[in-house]
């Protein structure tokens, strides 16, 4: 569980979810540490002494966690979402903010196997990532970067503010893209590779794509005036800027991104600076869902 979960207003969830496992007769341990990489190595000495399952209590972020710590096992990842964006959830039609209603859905879940999904695969450095949403290299990625810097406010409005202030600097950017083997130089405000329809708590960028049809939507925003970007972006939310003249929808199973210094994030958790290769694993995750 993750106590500071949407800025630690949800920090009795964790305990909330507990009480709803073992009162399904379920034999329950608590993992809670100080910090993300202390609590990546509970979870990883708990998978090594045996466990049926893991269940996460949190947002993307703790979700990004257990889909590290899962990819590929075909051990089940039950989700109890509490946090800010909760784009993996939302894909999965989880009840938000509702932790005994994520809990029926896990028990539930349990005893029929839950659903098997794709999994991203992100390669770069030598080291490997795994990712459940999307992968992000562009304007969301510089507003998560500015607001992951600020101390307040807290809060989605934190991420609000943080895009209107990357708006005032922020030029497209010259990419180099290498789908299913084939290269091409493009300009863009933002490129996204995604497994889930969702980025940034609901902003809908591909609300066709499938989270297990063996492909990813490679998502594209050609270069826009500010103007014209503030138009098109609450668009977003609805999933109606897909008929947009800059906007580019494809799938593909491998992705290389490349550009001058810019980073990259995937399920909302930072990855580091491009470049990267990026490819889908079918059927890598099993979900309580």
């Amino acid at each position: 569980m993750n106590p500071a979960a949407a800025f630690g207003r949800h920090s009795l969830a964790g305990d909330e979810a507990e009480r709803c496992l073992r009162a399904a007769g379920l034999d329950v341990v608590v993992l809670r540490r100080n910090s993300m990489d202390a609590l990546r190595e509970a979870v990883d000495e708990a998978l090594h002494t045996g466990t049926d399952a893991l269940v996460v209590v949190g947002g993307d972020g703790m979700v990004h966690l257990g889909v590290n710590s899962l990819g590929g096992t075909g051990l089940p990842l039950g989700i109890v979402p509490v946090g800010t964006g909760n784009d993996v959830a939302r894909m999965l039609g989880l009840p938000l903010q509702d932790v005994a209603g994520s809990c029926a859905r896990v028990i539930s879940a349990l005893a029929d196997g839950g659903r098997v999904l794709d999994a991203g695969r992100i390669t770069a450095g030598g080291r490997t990532t795994w990712f459940a949403g999307a992968v992000s290299a562009g304007f969301d990625a510089a507003v998560n970067e500015r607001a992951n810097s600020w101390r307040w406010p807290r809060g989605s409005f934190r991420y609000t503010l943080a895009m209107l202030r990357e708006l005032g600097s922020f030029r497209a950017i010259n990419y180099t893209v290498t789908a299913d083997g084939v290269t091409s130089r493009e300009g863009a405000m933002l490129i996204s590779v995604a497994n889930a329809q969702s980025i940034g708590g609901g902003m809908r960028i591909v609300p066709d794509a499938a989270p297990d049809d063996g492909l990813l939507d490679l998502f594209v925003v050609k270069p826009l005036s500010r103007l014209a970007f503030l138009a098109v972006f609450p668009k977003v939310f609805s999933g109606r800027h897909t008929s947009h003249p800059a906007v580019e929808i494809r799938r593909v199973r491998s992705v290389r991104l490349a550009a001058h210094n810019v980073v990259a994030y995937a399920d909302g958790e930072r990855i580091g600076l491009l470049p990267l290769d990026i490819d889908v694993v079918p059927g890598a995750l099993r979900v309580l869902a």
